[in-house]
């Protein structure tokens, strides 16, 4: 059982989610949001909440997944000729390079496929200064949140479109973020991968100080009112709410202006229209918002839903918590299927599971030792079967030359050559015997090969073996080895079949003899 956390480092707040993986699944089991000081710098501002928010988390959790925060990650599509991966790794290196205005080694990049085909592959690139990462790292490490994943806000939404439903008709989905200071667009089809992402400033800060200025009033009254009484629309009543409206409108201008060219770029490359627009972020609870955003793009509009059990145990609408339960989830993906991007690589790389291995390495070490007293223990077993089948064949030699050559001869190679001689009594015997056979079966089975030989008959035509082996491959491969004899002219094997403890196989095996220099004898008289 592993608990992953998905935090969202946003710039008005922090939410995490947690997930719990079981064999069985995965299930949702806290929440928590964090509020964000006043203060100038971003990373001071983290590193007030962030406290607050490990007392939050309360147990801890094996794998924490953030997506980077600020506009700061350039994104860059790009499109290569060829789909080969190690083509893909060396090339894109080069790419990058071509594509910033400061030195690659000031740089930390990923990327993410899209698309691949016969024709290439497309990509989708994201850099980002090392100056930018790594006091972000260092900040969050600090206050014992070291994520092992830092990926795009874009790509963070990937597991959005995993689960998404397919639509009627084809086509593809606008994943829209509208925050405090971001807005970030996510492009793709439901089920797919994300095809084209962007960020940009503006969003939820833009329309409070629009608000501020209309009314003159400060900036966090003017945020109070906008989350209690901000809406456009239909839902618009009173002079002062319509005035407000009018300022909303006004500030959702320049957002509205980064979206449209970001949409229509998507459809200009010959891919299916967008159909739907998914909105998420906190800037898109304003009543009235959708229905703008539909008349704006003359695409259906709505508010992303996650599953109700997420929403059951959050407590909080799915546009404060998809970052982070998308985070959550591919904090606990891995494999191939998980997607690549992650910028803690490098220099930035992931350092806890060296960690983790070093304070295992008394087991690790512990286990290497009895393993190899096994092999050394197989080794003698081995050694020992083997040398009490040489000393059979021997015996079998021994008596074999005895009866047929009055004396005891063991050394294979001298026993047949007497036996062969021209001007011994023998040279009348055939040229094979069941001693040579014997000898020629025993020669290929190779010495390193678990095969056990518990019954054999020998026929000058016909060999029959009976053997025990640990797997169905060493039968083959001692196949394999008897057929390299010559007059081993067809070797078939028997039924396999199991051991009573399931253990190790049984087989037999027919070796039909037939040398090629064999000749038909045409008998005298």
């Amino acid at each position: 059982m592993a608990r992953v956390l998905g935090l969202d480092l946003g710039s008005h707040s922090i939410k995490g989610v947690v997930i719990e993986t079981t064999l069985r699944g995965q299930a949702t089991r806290g929440y928590f949001e964090v509020p964000l000081g006043t203060e100038p710098d971003r990373l001071d501002r983290l590193k007030a909440a962030l406290p607050q928010a490990l007392a939050s988390l309360g147990t801890p959790v094996d794998t924490i997944a953030v997506a980077l925060p600020g506009v700061a990650l350039a994104t860059h599509p790009l499109t290569l000729p060829f789909n080969d991966p190690k083509k893909i790794e060396s090339t894109i290196a080069f790419e990058v390079e071509s594509q910033i205005p400061f030195e690659l080694s000031d740089a930390v990049y990923d990327f993410q496929l899209t698309t691949s085909d016969d024709k290439g592959t497309g990509l989708i690139v994201g850099v980002l200064k090392k100056t930018e990462l790594g006091p972000l790292l260092d900040v969050l490490k600090e206050a014992k949140f070291d994520p092992k994943i830092v990926t795009h806000p874009g790509l963070a939404y990937q597991s959005v479109f995993n689960v998404m439903p397919p639509m009627t008709e084809e086509g593809a989905v606008a994943l829209i973020d509208i925050g405090h200071e971001r807005t970030t667009v996510a492009i793709g089809k439901p089920g797919g991968p994300i095809e084209a992402t962007r960020s940009f400033p503006g969003a939820g800060l833009a329309l409070s100080k629009a608000l501020a200025k209309e009314f003159n009033i400060g900036l966090p009254e003017a945020q109070a009112w906008k989350e209690q009484h901000g809406a456009i629309g239909e839902t618009v009543n009173g002079a002062d709410a319509e005035r407000a409206a009018n300022a909303f409108i006004r500030a959702l201008q320049p957002i509205i202006r980064e979206i449209r060219p970001t949409l229509k770029a998507y459809g200009s490359n010959g891919r299916q229209p967008i159909r739907q627009i998914l909105l998420t972020g906190g800037t898109t609870l304003l009543p009235g918002l959708p229905e703008r955003l539909e008349q704006d793009f003359g695409i259906t509009a709505r508010r992303l839903e996650l599953e109700d059990e997420v929403r059951a145990v959050t407590g909080a609408s799915s546009a404060k918590t998809a970052q982070a339960w998308s985070l959550a989830i591919r904090a606990q993906a891995s494999g191939q299927k998980a997607p690549r991007f992650n910028l803690r690589r490098d220099d930035f790389a992931f350092k806890s599971d060296f960690d983790f291995m070093r304070e295992k390495i008394g087991q690790l070490v512990g286990f290497a030792a009895v393993l190899l007293v096994l092999l050394i223990a197989s080794g003698m077993v081995r050694n020992t079967v083997l040398e009490r089948r040489q000393k059979q064949v021997e015996a079998a030699l021994c008596d074999t030359t005895t009866k047929i050559l009055g004396k005891c001869e063991t050394d294979f190679t001298r026993a047949l050559s007497m036996l062969k001689g021209h001007e011994s009594p023998t040279a009348g015997i055939p040229k094979r015997s069941a001693a040579s056979l014997l000898a020629e079966v025993t020669q290929r089975v190779p010495t390193d090969l678990p095969v056990t030989v518990d019954q054999m008959v020998i026929d000058l035509d016909r060999i029959s073996l009976r053997c025990e082996a640990k797997t169905s491959k060493n039968m083959e491969d001692l196949i394999t080895s008897l057929k390299t004899y010559k007059c081993f002219k067809e070797v078939k094997e028997g039924k396999l079949e199991k051991n009573k403890e399931g253990t190790k196989v049984n087989f037999r095996l027919e070796i039909q003899v037939e040398c090629p220099d064999d000749a038909p004898s045409t008998g005298e008289g």
